[in-house]
């Protein structure tokens, strides 16, 4: 039977359409661009470390510092987001992550290069949670989860480009040609933001709020944390996104080459597997949520057992190598990482009113990226202390999901009798909201 939460409908709701459409799709190619520029590393890893002379913790250090300002901005960008507006934040963003791009192309040493990818960061960190404002500022909350995982689908696309057409360039036309080349798909989106994207739906403007500078600040950070669903959103990014991030951004096409003996096609076929595998699950996952709304934990907590089933599979195999039917599981259900870490914003959603949206998506999406600067670092770390064994290196990552998934459990409890007294709450006040 079908959650009550999916047929609740909201004073105020915004009606979608397709002039929705039209301008949620302008900020979902923005962050498709970031995302391509974000992932671009991921199939540029090994050409990096000849490129500037870098050892394994070296080369990690470019995506731990990328995802290191991701993380930190995730809050300042959500009060900014709330603040400002969405048409203002994705043009900053893009801005930044265009110029790092465009730094990183032409990049002569390891510190400028560093510079570049911390720009990029900057940039990136705007990108989606401005889109998760725009869904929810012009379709109907009903249709939250399904916006929500298509932006993720279509970021993911992002990722399939950088695997497919970025890989291709980099090694046709060579590294300073093949990223400043992609750069200039910043400035097509970021004229198209300044052009035609709009905040919100006429007749659907935010209440105006006062700025009381720190106070407001404050006020906003600590309303959102203390609301559990916050919390627990978090945390199921934290504990879901990961592993596959960790995998695509930097160590898969390594791990796959180096200590599986693939080729570099082969590998590059496996992780464009996990792309398209987490676009197929993320239009499944969006279609469960939105008619089911208690699925949101058993997919999430399923996706984890899943996850670190076939990494024990994998790295405890007892061959020299695994076997290609492994692989090719493996990337498969890392595929359900990026669509079971979009749950945890259907946590924090209903948790908070629409002008605290920003600030509850900042500290949600801190998560899944504080747990891949973590992992990323680790993995650089344990290659280089037991020359270059993965099977321990890679074990870094179920130390992280025991750590998510203890505050899964310990939080759920709260989180969900929380939100059910807030749609009573919500069901009572528009019944007694008077006829216009």
């Amino acid at each position: 039977m079908s959650s009550p939460a999916r047929n609740a409908t909201l004073p105020g709701d915004p009606p979608g359409g397709r002039g929705a459409v039209a301008v949620w799709s302008i900020g979902v190619a923005l962050y498709f661009v970031a995302v391509i520029f974000r992932t671009s590393l991921g199939v540029a890893g090994l050409d990096a470390a000849a490129r500037f002379h870098v050892n394994a913790s070296a080369l990690s250090t470019f995506s731990i510092l990328q995802l290191l300002v991701y993380a930190g901005m995730q809050i300042p960008v959500g009060l900014l987001v709330d603040r400002l507006g969405t048409r203002k934040v994705l043009s900053i963003g893009a801005v930044l992550f265009t110029a790092g791009q465009l730094g990183f192309a032409f990049s002569p040493s390891y510190g400028t290069a560093l510079a570049s990818r911390a720009l990029l960061g900057c940039g990136d960190a705007m990108t989606f949670i401005s889109v998760l404002r725009l869904g929810t500022r012009w379709f109907p909350a009903r249709r939250g989860p399904l916006v929500a995982q298509l932006a993720g689908l279509v970021g993911m696309a992002g990722n399939l480009v950088s695997t497919l057409v970025l890989a291709r360039l980099l090694h046709g036309v060579g590294w300073t040609r093949a990223f400043a080349g992609s750069a200039l798909a910043g400035v097509v989106v970021l004229v198209l933001t300044l052009l035609f994207l709009k905040d919100h739906p006429e007749g659907h403007e935010p209440e105006p709020s006062p700025h009381q500078g720190s106070v407001y600040v404050r006020r906003q950070i600590t309303a959102a944390w203390r609301e559990p669903g916050t919390r627990l959103g978090l945390w199921v990014h934290f504990t879901t996104q990961f592993p596959a991030m960790v995998f695509l951004l930097l160590w898969g096409l390594p791990f796959l080459v180096q200590a599986q003996g693939l080729s570099r096609a082969t590998a590059g076929e496996l992780l464009t597997l996990v792309v398209l595998s987490n676009m197929v699950i993320g239009l499944v996952y969006g279609q469960i949520v939105a008619r089911h709304h208690a699925a949101r934990l058993p997919l999430a907590l399923g996706t984890v057992s899943a996850t670190a089933l076939l990494w024990a599979g994998t790295l405890a195999y007892p061959g020299e190598h695994a076997p290609m039917w492994l692989l090719v599981m493996l990337c498969a259900v890392l595929g359900a990482c990026g669509p079971a870490s979009v749950l945890g914003f259907d946590f924090a959603r209903p948790a908070n009113p629409p002008e605290r949206q920003g600030t509850a998506s900042g500290i949600t999406n801190m998560g899944g990226f504080i747990a891949s600067m973590t992992t990323l670092f680790a993995i650089g770390v344990l290659l280089d202390a037991t020359g270059d064994d993965y099977t321990v290196a890679f074990s870094a990552v179920f130390v992280l999901q025991a750590l998510g998934v203890s505050q899964i459990l310990r939080l759920r409890g709260r989180a969900v009798r929380r939100e059910r007294e807030r749609l009573v709450a919500s069901r009572v006040e528009t019944v007694h909201v008077p006829a216009a």
